[in-house]
């Protein structure tokens, strides 16, 4: 009679520790799905530090890695800029080489000193260095200023480590021209850019074939024309280094 209780205890003392086994187990492949889960989310920090890291890495190469390299095109589609601002993009949804060409320009920024005087944005057309008005021009003026000269050597610098396709954008706030010399905004933003066009073509030496120039007037605003403020961020030239243009001709 005792043996048999002694068999049952046996057994029990069995089941209890099959069970303790699958539940060890069941532990582990939840610790194992939860960190696969973490590794595979990505922080957009880290990976615009990643993205930075590696473009400190490009410029402190030497004669650059970049230097007449076009990015390889990937299949995007652009977003329409009449509706969302270039500003409003988040860089984690671009493609990464297109993310790695921002840093690249990003850092050049930082290392000439340029960031009171440019802004970087980006959407999937490719990287905008937006440089205001009021660092370029006069007061409806489409002649380039001391101080835009100097802002502009430095960037065809960078443009000229690049071997893409470049577009200078003109836009202006939507207050109409007063002086007469332009008859509307389209005018204004047209010349300017063709001034900042003709600049990098004739004094720094960036190949013509490279360039296109043109003209939005106050059809797109970076933000409501309804400051001061406001408008003096929408008066602006983007020089538009283009993601996945084919590359230009030698001259």
């Amino acid at each position: 009679m005792s043996r048999k209780k002694r068999d049952k205890k046996q057994s029990d003392s069995g089941s209890a520790s099959w069970m303790t086994t699958f539940s060890d187990l069941m532990s582990l492949l939840l610790t194992f799905f939860i960190v696969l889960f973490s590794m595979s989310s990505i922080s957009n920090e880290k990976f615009m530090q990643a993205a930075q890291s590696l473009s400190q890495s490009l410029l402190n190469g030497g004669d650059g890695i970049m230097e007449g390299v076009l990015v390889p095109f990937e299949e995007t589609v652009a977003p329409d800029v009449t509706t969302q601002p270039i500003e409003t993009i988040d860089l984690a949804e671009l493609n990464p080489q297109l993310v790695e060409m921002y840093g690249y320009v990003m850092r050049f920024i930082q290392n000439n000193k340029l960031e009171d005087q440019v802004s970087i944005t980006a959407d999937a057309k490719g990287i905008y260095v937006n440089i205001n008005n009021s660092v370029l021009f006069g007061k409806e003026s489409a002649s380039v200023s001391r101080e835009g000269r100097q802002v502009l050597k430095t960037v065809a610098e960078l443009i000229n480590q690049l071997g893409n396709e470049i577009i200078i954008e003109g836009h202006t706030d939507n207050i109409p021209t007063a002086y007469g010399q332009y008859p509307t905004n389209w005018e204004l933003s047209v010349s300017r850019a063709v001034s900042v066009l003709r600049y990098l073509t004739e004094e720094e030496k960036v190949r013509a074939n490279r360039l296109s120039a043109v003209g939005y007037g106050e059809q797109r605003p970076l933000v409501a024309n309804d400051t001061p403020e406001n408008r003096a961020r929408n008066r602006r030239v983007n020089i538009v280094v283009v993601y996945g243009a084919e590359e230009s001709n030698e001259e």
